[in-house]
């Protein structure tokens, strides 16, 4: 994940305060991880890169979906996710422990997009999961219409300029965490899956609007990945995979 884990600290309640600014962004993303998760629900599922567990919070109440456990490199965030009932341990996807066979479920939620080698990376995943267990990747692809204004905000250093006028999002996400991303396409995502010996079972969006009117209203996920602004892959371990 991000390697200056200060920058989310430094940001932690101000990643709380611009969803709550965006409910209906909130609602949609969080819809989207409710269509994906897998029947039966799984007993032990571990969060990596939880940040603050406002969307795992949200799936509790809204969805009677639990998370209970969560990995996340900046302490600020951590400490607000306990507070919110999970067990939290600090580390990057990288380098933190995910155990070997302890979980019924993986989600990286909007956390690949900080994680340079994601099939090193899921292949630990793949471990720390229990036979029949799964992963699900959701986030930015680099190809949608946010991820192509991220990378360009990135370069530029600021939302503020005239390349921008009129195409930017009306609130845009927070420029610290844009420029510690490297944005992966959602190809990648799921060839680096299948690398790591996962089976891809299902692909699903939302935010298929232009970034300017996103978060106007609450948008129902739909499944595909050919159009959204965020996208989710859900995943089976169902091989012997790595060792």
């Amino acid at each position: 994940m991000m390697s200056d884990a200060n920058g989310f600290d430094l940001f932690a309640n101000d990643y709380d305060a611009w969803f709550s600014e965006n409910q209906p962004l909130l609602e949609s993303e969080v819809r989207l991880l409710a269509h994906l998760w897998p029947e039966p629900k799984p007993a032990r599922v571990l969060s990596v890169g939880c940040g603050t567990g406002l969307f795992e919070a949200v799936l509790k109440r809204d969805f009677d979906i639990v998370v209970t456990d969560g990995i996340e490199p900046a302490e600020g965030m951590a400490a607000i996710a306990r507070t919110r009932g999970m067990e939290v341990t600090i580390g990057t996807a990288e380098e933190g422990d995910f155990g070997q066979e302890l979980f019924d479920m993986l989600v990286f939620n909007g956390s690949s997009s900080y994680v340079n080698d994601l099939q090193g990376v899921f292949e630990r995943a793949f471990n720390a999961l229990r036979p029949g267990g799964y992963v699900m990747v959701i986030d930015v692809p680099r190809e949608s219409s946010f991820g192509i204004l991220y990378c360009l905000a990135a370069e530029l250093g600021t939302w503020d300029h005239p390349l921008m006028a009129g195409v930017a999002p009306k609130s845009p996400y927070p420029m610290p965490f844009v420029r510690a991303a490297s944005w992966h396409t959602t190809a990648e995502r799921i060839e680096a899956l299948t690398a790591a010996g996962f089976t891809v079972e299902k692909t699903a969006q939302t935010l298929t609007t232009h970034p300017v009117r996103a978060g106007e209203e609450v948008e129902m996920p739909r499944d595909g990945h050919e159009s959204g602004d965020y996208v989710g892959v859900l995943a089976s371990k169902t091989t012997a995979g790595h060792s």
